[in-house]
């Protein structure tokens, strides 16, 4: 059995969650990676973010989001609301704050040390519910899916802009 590992870098905007079609990215790596039958795996490496596998939609809202993502944003905001103020949700709290300006460089993760950058429990439980990673087939050595299903990552943390990585595992023969 054979393992082939390829990464997929993705830059997110800040004020909404980012959707990125990482379909082609994915099928290059398994066609790079000479395995010809097995598994491909999709997984986030961050906790504010998720992999899902969605038919490619053609329609687009105003603001540039497919019709379908609009449709999951707005689902998932009847779920889990926006995290505008500190009542929304319990997380984050005062020790995680604590924790996270003790780290080295902790303007990496709290901008100007506001803590309002970390208003995030919205992405953190919309991306659980969803899921950090999904598995797929390669046949002939070329990933295999419906044609038109497409592969997205999704940042749903919207507190600022970020580089975020998708890892791609291959394995079988």
């Amino acid at each position: 059995m054979a393992v082939h590992k390829g990464l997929i870098k993705v830059d997110t905007l800040a004020g909404k969650p980012t959707y990125v079609d990482v379909t082609q990215d994915v099928a290059d790596i398994v066609a790079s990676s000479g395995i010809k039958e097995g598994v491909v795996c999709v997984l986030s490496c961050h906790t504010t973010c998720a992999v899902f596998s969605e038919e490619f939609d053609h329609d687009r809202t105003p603001a540039g989001e497919t019709f379908l993502q609009a449709d999951l944003n707005d689902g998932l905001n009847r779920i889990f609301p926006e995290q505008n103020d500190w009542g929304t949700y319990r997380y984050p709290g005062l020790r995680h704050f604590e924790e996270v300006e003790s780290w080295p460089n902790p303007e990496s993760w709290l901008p100007n040390l506001d803590r309002t950058m970390l208003w995030n429990g919205d992405a953190h439980l919309r991306s659980t519910l969803i899921g950090s990673n999904q598995t797929f087939e390669v046949a002939d050595g070329e990933l295999d899916m419906n044609g038109l299903a497409s592969i997205y990552f999704v940042d749903f943390d919207r507190t600022r802009e970020r580089a975020r990585k998708v890892k791609v595992i291959v394995i079988g023969e």
